[in-house]
């Protein structure tokens, strides 16, 4: 199936901003070159694009779903739940715990994105502190 003028605008958005974008974020960011489109096509785009493979979709922790080209490097994120602080992990970081899970459940792992909440460093530190004058 040959990808739409409107997927291959996406697909170079997203290849050039190298981030994690909202549906309404890549249409504020396409609607001047495509001022005929409205969200909902863009929206209808990103799904198709992540059905083929092409375009992940992740729950960040920000209220709506984040879409990003599968072409960048496989990488996963710690996110904080206080600060929304988001620090990206290398592959090779979380890969033998994925090959781990792999051996053990004889199990075949298609997740390219691993998204763990918590709280950073900073967050604690401020929370240590807050406890440390009651």
């Amino acid at each position: 199936m040959r990808a739409s003028s409107t997927e291959l605008l996406i697909l170079d958005l997203l290849n050039k901003e190298k981030a994690h974008l909202t549906a309404l974020e890549v249409y504020e960011n396409l609607r001047n070159r495509l001022p005929a489109v409205n969200p909902s096509t863009i929206y209808r785009a990103l799904e198709r694009l992540a059905n083929q493979g092409k375009v992940s979709i992740s729950d960040m922790g920000i209220g709506s779903a984040v879409f990003e080209s599968v072409e960048q490097e496989i990488h996963h994120h710690l996110v904080c739940q206080k600060c929304g602080q988001i620090i990206t992990l290398e592959h090779q970081e979380v890969d033998d715990f994925f090959a781990g899970i792999q051996r053990k459940n004889h199990f075949q792992i298609v997740t390219n994105h691993l998204i763990l909440f918590g709280i950073c460093e900073r967050c604690q530190e401020a929370e240590g502190l807050e406890k440390a004058q009651e």
